[in-house]
């Protein structure tokens, strides 16, 4: 995490604030006004208020409350106040176990909503569907926010899934969506240890994962579904 302090500070106390910009990575803010304005949270923040930002307190229960820039904010407190500024003009508005999210861009990454739903080790996050199955957000994803509505995510018990797909013309059960290159190569060849002298190649079809057939390269992953088709080849030099 980066510590930035504002430019005014002099001998007093340093409050800690945390903000972040288009995404949840936070920055630590060293600040000394214990009342400080939106305008002046940016300026500290390296962001020009003369530009078009929407800027947002992250409150305790997960709400995001709009700050504007002529507002002030009191940033005492024993745990620092969170801040997340977006430069977009058009706002998406979500539901995240509960709490109202305002989000400034039109996807948002599984990690960002992992990071605001803050599931258990045994619990996943779903976009829920009415009218359907949830549907469970991998972490390294991103999830569109463009459909009409507000959309909704619970952490729920994560899905033991199963799915059958074929490995260089066999059939192969495997439990989890996501698999990468490294998984098929040891799904092929089970028993080969790694050397410097075998090479690998995957190509691919018929997976959930844009696109639906391609080649796949050494530390790529694709999501599969059922009846997804995966070719390994496997050559030794000598």
């Amino acid at each position: 995490m980066n510590t930035r302090i504002s430019p005014e500070l002099d001998c007093e106390p340093l409050l800690r604030v945390l903000f972040a910009f288009e995404n949840l990575d936070f920055t630590e803010l060293k600040i000394a006004d214990p009342i400080d304005t939106g305008r002046q949270l940016l300026i500290t923040a390296g962001l020009n208020p003369n530009k078009d930002y929407s800027l947002f307190n992250i409150l305790a229960n997960g709400d995001f409350e709009d700050i504007r820039q002529d507002e002030t904010v009191d940033l005492r407190g024993s745990v620092p106040k969170k801040f997340v500024a977006f430069s977009a003009d058009r706002l998406f508005k979500l539901v995240v176990n509960g709490a109202q999210v305002t989000w400034g861009k039109q996807t948002i990454s599984g990690r960002d909503l992992y990071s605001l739903a803050k599931p258990t080790t045994d619990e996943a996050v779903f976009l829920v569907i009415r009218g359907g199955e949830d549907r469970e957000i991998l972490i390294e994803a991103d999830v569109d926010l463009s459909a009409p509505g507000v959309e909704r995510f619970e952490n729920a018990p994560k899905r033991d899934h199963t799915y059958e797909i074929v490995i260089n013309g066999h059939e192969t059960v495997v439990h989890q969506k996501q698999l990468t290159f490294e998984d098929l190569v040891k799904l092929a060849y089970p028993g080969d240890e790694p050397t410097p002298n075998i090479t690998y190649s995957i190509t691919y079809r018929k997976v959930a994962s844009l696109p639906h057939q391609g080649e796949l390269g050494a530390g790529g992953f694709v999501e599969i579904q059922n009846g997804s088709v995966f070719n390994v080849g496997r050559t030794v030099q000598s």
